[in-house]
């Protein structure tokens, strides 16, 4: 373990240099980011192909709205069941090889897909279950994905990179349908599953080329997987501000997922339109995700985090009823554009707030949870509006959509977001390091932590309530129990405890603890009085046998 840094020494909150703003091109200038941002895009325009031609097909095989947003649901469903397991493996394991092989699995699933269609041995059911299998891949691949950022940018970057992966992502959206629509219109839907298999090999390719993403995400000791995965739920748990944000995040797609649903069915039901047509109003979508992505940094400029969501949700509502009632596929398009704007504006301002408040060790777990969050608000979305459209009309779905995104800017404007992200560098701050006669086996467990205060009896209210601000610090960094003790014979002596699971566990914190941590560690620390810091004791359970 490094040597421990004194309280004396702690930083203060918002002491860190000020950084001259970064171009939002900047992480281009990193050639890792380039190359990695370069194959995914056209992994993910091969993937919006698919997608568009699974859902057309689907419209061909059945005109159920139900099963139209069973597409989609399937390809959500596995995010949400497996992405928190796909979340520990990304902090624990080695990402480069998971990306090259599951990569490689998807492009041969893709080929099977097309020739099943060019062979038409495709049913509804096969379908479905094909586009699950292709989900469960991508449910392994997305958290991995989303915790490389920082190995490919450095962090005052981060929200750029963050925000050209929207980009990225959703200009894929432009390129891809309109690309699908003439290839189905032309070669037939076989075609865009084969054009989905070569994306899977360009990633492929891009990964065998950047090594650096092998490279481990902390030096502390590995965890277990289900300790791994405890972990990341007890860190969500304990943090507000990310709770909010993965709400916020749960009722934007929620709300988001009518006009993804609905729309093959709007163009063949409501507009006669041709998979051409359905391509165009995808194009268009991504068209509207690209204006915004070139308006962010005006946008972050002149809104909060919190209003550009709000704003995002609203323009989604007001798009909702609009394209209830587009007369033609002109109109449909320039609402899609709006749709498109909105769309990227809510998920970069859910992606950018979550990023800033996940630590590198918690990265990968963090954003499973995120894309889980996601996923299942996609999922219940796809079958919620579909059936509504089965039961009422296209136009009744979308406009119960749109009441809903109206009622969500009304009741997130009383709890908005904080605006200025904590500072999650590692500190390197500890306690002064235990003493110990004889080695400690890294199993060895649970371990009591107990750290005595000596205050002020006229500063009681304020030290106790500082101490339980710290208290989620512990319980997200790895304790399981938490608690504080008043020594009824001595006022002022306070006894705060914690729980941690193992000493391998008591050693990982060491690397967990942020400098926004330590700050607010060396807040409660002055309210003890004495030339030297509270006294701390670590106490571990004798072993079993």
């Amino acid at each position: 373990m490094h040597k421990p840094t004194p309280h004396t020494s702690l930083p203060a909150a918002g002491t860190a240099a000020p950084v001259a703003p970064v171009s939002f091109w900047a992480p281009f200038g990193q050639p890792a980011f380039l190359v990695i941002w370069s194959a995914t895009l056209l992994g993910n325009v091969a993937a919006a192909m698919r997608e568009l031609a699974a859902a057309w097909l689907m419209t061909s095989l059945s005109l159920s709205s139900v099963a139209v947003g069973m597409v989609k649901a399937a390809s959500s469903l596995p995010v949400m069941l497996l992405a928190l397991p796909a979340g520990a493996l990304a902090d624990m394991i080695n990402r480069r090889a998971l990306n090259l092989s599951v990569n490689a699995v998807l492009a041969a699933l893709a080929v099977a897909i097309g020739v099943a269609t060019l062979t038409s041995s495709l049913t509804p059911g096969l379908l479905v279950a094909a586009i699950f299998l292709t989900g469960i891949g991508s449910a392994l691949l997305q958290p991995t994905q989303q915790s490389l950022v920082p190995l490919l940018v450095p962090r005052h970057q981060m929200e750029q990179a963050v925000a050209l992966n929207g980009m990225g992502l959703n200009l894929s959206r432009a390129v891809g349908p309109a690309l699908a629509g003439l290839l189905v219109a032309g070669l037939g839907t076989a075609a865009a599953f084969f054009a989905n298999a070569l994306g899977y090999v360009v990633v492929v390719a891009a990964f065998l080329w950047w090594k650096a993403a092998g490279q481990p995400v902390t030096q502390a000791a590995r965890e277990s997987f289900p300790g791994a995965m405890a972990a990341g739920l007890r860190f969500v748990r304990h943090a507000p501000v990310l709770r909010r944000v993965l709400v916020r995040l749960a009722v934007f797609v929620f709300i988001a997922s009518a006009y993804w649903t609905l729309l093959p069915v709007l163009v063949r039901r409501d507009l006669a339109g041709s998979p051409g047509v359905y391509g165009n109003l995808l194009a268009a979508i991504g068209i509207g995700t690209v204006i915004t992505a070139l308006s962010l940094p005006w946008l972050r400029r002149k809104l909060t985090q919190d209003n550009a969501y709000r704003l995002a949700l609203g323009l989604s509502g007001a798009a909702l009823v609009a394209l209830a009632y587009a007369p033609n596929a002109w109109v449909a398009a320039a609402i899609a554009v709006a749709i498109g704007a909105a769309w990227l504006a809510g998920l970069t301002v859910a992606n950018v707030s979550a990023q800033a408040h996940l630590p590198d060790w918690m990265r990968g777990r963090g954003m499973a949870i995120y894309l889980m969050v996601f996923a299942g608000a996609m999922t219940v979305g796809s079958l919620v509006w579909g059936w509504v459209a089965d039961h009422a009309t296209t136009r009744h779905a979308l406009g119960a959509a749109a009441a809903c995104a109206a009622l969500g800017v009304v009741a997130f404007s009383r709890t908005p977001l904080p605006d200025q992200p904590p500072d999650l560098t590692p500190a390197l701050h500890w306690w002064p390091e235990p003493q110990v006669h004889e080695a400690v086996a890294p199993g060895r467990g649970p371990v009591l932590v107990s750290i005595e205060y000596d205050v002020d009896p006229a500063h009681r209210q304020a030290f106790l309530g500082l101490l339980r601000d710290l208290s989620l610090e512990r319980l997200r960094d790895g304790a399981y129990q938490w608690g504080v003790f008043e020594d009824v014979a001595r006022p002022g002596r306070h006894v705060e405890t914690f729980l941690l699971s193992s000493w391998d566990e008591q050693q990982r914190l060491y690397h967990r603890i942020s400098r926004d941590d330590a700050h607010r560690e060396a807040m409660v620390a002055r309210f003890h009085r004495g030339p030297v810091p509270p006294e701390v004791r670590f106490l571990v359970a004798p072993p079993s046998h």
